[in-house]
């Protein structure tokens, strides 16, 4: 089984969004939802730790098939430990079907399912303001633009409109309590959901000068 200071070293070339603390929070929140929903916990564990250790920088081809390439990477790390290739199997079925916008391999297991949540409840909450006005910075966009028109009905941008951390929540975060998997998540969820939707609209009310 791979230990926390072992994977530790897999993690130093990742950006501040998908760096080490998120794989730390997800492995713990992980643990939490494993034990509660009565998954193995040992793939849990080893799928947390490894679920984004092909990352790079946010917008690259890479980025959009880390979870593939961290999936490779996962069987190569579980062959030399000895993992029978069952097992291995089935933490790359969790790596793999953790990423929000790939749906063409879904969770199928409760291990996928609690994997994929703890993940998610990562962009919810305090921690989901932290990381998506991190993403906004490193990406080049403002943490606060007013949507167009267009965007808040249809989800597409007009030509030159920012996506800022605000576009972000109405495009993926407003929607994460609605896709989690397991009871236990989804209550989780909804305190930080609040949270952070509490949080932009106190942002665009300030900026209007209401509060």
């Amino acid at each position: 089984m791979p230990d926390i200071e072992q994977a530790r070293h897999w993690y130093s070339q990742t950006d501040a969004v998908h760096n080490f603390e998120h794989v730390l929070r997800v492995y713990h929140m992980a643990e939490r939802l494993a034990k509660a929903e009565g998954a193995d916990v040992e793939i849990v564990r080893a799928a947390a730790l490894l679920h984004d250790v092909m990352d790079t920088q946010p917008g690259s081809l890479e980025r959009s098939n880390h979870h593939l390439t961290s999936a490779e990477f996962a069987g190569q790390v579980l062959r030399t430990e000895g993992w029978p290739e069952e097992r291995i199997a089935a933490v790359q079925h969790c790596i793999r079907a953790h990423r929000f916008r790939d749906n063409r391999e879904p969770p199928r297991t409760i291990e996928a399912k609690v994997l994929f949540d703890a993940d998610k409840l990562d962009v919810l909450g305090a921690t989901g303001i932290e990381r998506t006005i991190a993403y906004a910075v490193l990406t080049g966009q403002p943490v606060y633009t007013e949507p167009s028109p267009k965007f808040l009905e249809t989800g597409k941008k007009e030509p030159g409109e920012p996506h800022s951390a605000y576009h972000e929540f109405l495009f993926k975060l407003q929607k994460i309590k609605e896709l989690l998997f397991t009871s236990t998540a989804r209550c989780i969820a909804e305190e930080r959901h609040a949270y952070l939707a509490g949080f932009f609209e106190r942002l665009i009310a300030e900026r209007k000068g209401e509060c």
